[in-house]
């Protein structure tokens, strides 16, 4: 008689293959995607729920002292790029929690993804106690990261902020703790108080004490072309004349957030980083909010930059954070820890995103982001030609005119309205809310309205309601 013994298993493995699992998920995916095909469109608020809506917003504006930006509660519930509020309206949300929700709202295979990692014995997972869920996601990053890089380790975050917080020890410790840092006009970083003082924005750094140096480099203007490299290069050079041996990096986002949407061409990064690296000032790419919204995973390997990258942070659609840094840059012990890294489901779903990302045709000249920028500036186009009175031309922070108001990159869209007046931009995001379409501003003079759409499910059809509201919306706003 023969005896057949059973693979070796855990209990954990058993449970997590539980075909009474599986069922009830199957369930559960099915009741929560028949209420989805509810959702087809943008719809106003219903009157009798407008009194909820009012109560839950004035229970967060009297717990947090202040009230928020948008009277946005939502209900639970959404199809894609469309969002159901507490007051039964149907708004197509183009920002995403600037950029969180890739994948847009209630999508099956996330929310399947969810519920099994809420299956785990641990909500939350960090530096002394994690499962393989942890490990599986810093190997697909680091793997992504090192087919056009040096890029080796990963360390796991909570926040895009705190994985900036950990890029910055990581090259101050290479540095021997040079006190300086190099970074671009207009620069986002994070809330932190060292963030705060990095990012570019004198509000968000409004009555916090000095506690970093900050040398800042005009980024790339696409009106004044090659003169544009020639100028930062300049101040660069001075900077390292100036301070030999004092930074402890230069930080770029290949494409600028918080700051406008800018974008730069590949030479303007290499001829500043060609310098930074003759000078020994370790280069740090924050992709916090560009990781995975350009043709390609990583923003560096879409400009071929891989080769001057030490550190790069994400964040935002990969659910849980990471620095990713260089074997030459792996800390010592005791620098980098956390007691959180991310929940087991936050885990579980970045895994899922990560995967969908490397397989379902997102990237490349024709890819899914690529195509859905394209639908974005056709649209986008058409709009401004038949409304010239509402782009009049823009003068940048430089104090140059231009007539460029159609703007971004891949799933980082821009439109500059009415000379990028920061009122008017205002009134405006407040009537498009109102009207169905949730948008954002970026810039800090010229301001504009910023789109971050959720490119891993929006078909490049669906601008055409948005900018069905839109042309309502503007003509609106005095």
């Amino acid at each position: 008689m023969t005896t057949t013994l059973a693979a070796p298993s855990t209990v954990g493995s058993a449970l997590h293959a539980s075909p009474a699992i599986d069922a009830a998920i199957r369930a559960i995916r099915h009741e929560v995607e028949a209420k989805q095909r509810e959702l087809t469109g943008a719809r106003p608020p219903r009157a009798e729920l407008k009194e909820t809506l009012d109560g839950w917003l004035k229970r967060a504006t009297e717990v947090r002292g202040r009230g928020p930006l948008y009277p946005y509660l939502g209900s639970g519930v959404g199809n894609g790029a469309l969002v159901e509020l507490v007051d039964g309206s149907v708004k197509w949300d183009l920002i995403n929690g600037i950029g969180v929700h890739m994948f847009g709202h209630g999508d099956p295979e996330l929310i399947e993804a969810s519920i099994r990692g809420s299956i785990s014995d641990l909500v939350m997972q960090g530096n002394l106690q994690y499962n393989p869920e942890a490990i599986e996601f810093g190997e697909l990053l680091s793997r992504e990261a090192a087919r056009s890089s040096r890029l080796k380790h990963c360390f796991i975050t909570n926040s895009g902020c705190m994985a900036n917080e950990a890029a910055l020890k990581v090259c101050q410790q290479k540095t021997n703790a040079a006190p300086r840092i190099i970074a671009f006009a207009d620069c986002f970083m994070g809330r932190s108080t060292t963030m705060s003082q990095i990012g570019d924005t004198a509000a968000y750094r409004q009555g916090i004490a000095q506690n970093i140096l900050v040398d800042y480099l005009p980024f790339y203007d696409p009106e004044m072309g090659q003169r544009s490299i020639d100028m930062t290069l300049w101040h660069l050079e001075q900077l390292i004349h100036r301070y030999p041996g004092q930074h402890c990096c230069l930080i770029a986002e290949l494409v600028q957030g918080e700051g406008g949407f800018h974008t730069a061409p590949r030479e303007f990064f290499v001829a500043l980083f060609e310098a930074a690296r003759k000078a020994g000032i370790p280069i740090w790419d924050d992709e916090v909010q560009t990781f995975g919204r350009t043709e390609s995973m990583f923003c560096f390997e879409r400009l071929n930059l891989g080769e001057y990258i030490d550190v790069v942070t994400v964040g935002k659609i990969t659910q849980a954070c990471a620095c990713l840094y260089t074997a030459d840059f792996n800390p010592k012990a005791g620098l980098l820890s956390g007691t959180f890294a991310a929940s087991t489901s936050a885990f579980a779903t970045g895994l899922s995103i990560l995967r969908r990302l490397q397989s379902g045709g997102y990237y490349g000249p024709t890819g899914r982001i690529a195509r859905l920028h394209a639908a974005y500036r056709e649209h986008a186009d058409a709009f401004v030609a038949r409304h010239p009175e509402w782009f009049p031309p823009v003068v940048n922070s430089l104090g140059r005119t231009t007539r460029t108001v159609v703007a971004g990159h891949g799933g980082m869209m821009r439109l500059t309205p009415f000379g990028g007046n920061r009122e008017r931009i205002g009134k405006l995001l407040n009537n498009l809310f109102e009207d169905g379409v949730i948008a954002f501003s970026c810039g800090h003079g010229p301001y504009h309205l910023r789109f971050l759409p959720p490119v891993g499910v929006m078909k490049p059809e669906q601008f055409g309601p948005v900018f069905e509201i839109m042309e309502k919306s503007f003509a609106r706003t005095p």
